[in-house]
């Protein structure tokens, strides 16, 4: 409950004062390559149930919904700003939608795409399911794209076992300078 509420303390004045970057980066991305700002994807959600999450769109309209790591050539199918996007993390601003509705929270692990059942079949066994994904999550600061999924479900069950409101805080502030270094992005 504490959780939610620190959620919602954070997300609605983020929300707010995001809204007119958030506006550049929506225009940034329609005009710089076509299709939609947004891209919606089926992510695995609390208890393994799907929802939509968006993001602002970095790869081409034509690239087949796998995770990042799988694709060929990533770089071959980003838009022209798709790389900022995503090494600044600004693609990920819509998700605080996400967080005021409740599906995610600011910290947990990150949402599986709906494909990724490798993933989601390890995250069910160690019951790493039961919590809400997160913007971030412990695997993020600790390597985050880079690793290997046994790894990453490792630090998920890590996460569940030692949640509260100060590893939080410890996690959001680990993000702040991973995304501030630019650490661990795929491109």
């Amino acid at each position: 409950m504490m959780k939610r509420f620190f959620d919602l303390l954070l997300a609605i004045p983020l929300g707010v004062l995001l809204f007119f970057p958030s506006l550049i980066v929506a225009v940034a991305v329609k005009v710089s390559s076509r299709g939609s700002a947004l891209y919606w994807s089926d992510r695995v959600g609390q208890n393994n149930v799907i929802f939509r999450m968006p993001k602002f769109r970095s790869m081409n309209i034509d690239t087949p919904a796998v995770a990042t790591h799988l694709l060929k050539d990533s770089k071959s199918v980003l838009t022209p700003i798709g790389g900022f996007l995503r090494k600044s993390s600004l693609d990920e601003l819509p998700q605080l939608w996400c967080i005021l509705k409740g599906e995610m929270s600011f910290v947990g692990p990150r949402p599986a795409l709906f494909n990724q059942d490798d993933l989601i079949a390890l995250r069910t066994e160690k019951n790493v399911h039961t919590l809400t994904p997160g913007l971030t999550g412990w695997a993020q600061v600790n390597g985050r794209d880079d690793l290997p999924i046994p790894q990453k479900v490792d630090f998920d069950v890590e996460y569940l076992n030692r949640k509260s409101f100060l590893f939080d805080l410890k996690i959001l502030w680990l993000t702040f300078i991973k995304v501030m270094r630019r650490d661990g992005v795929s491109h």
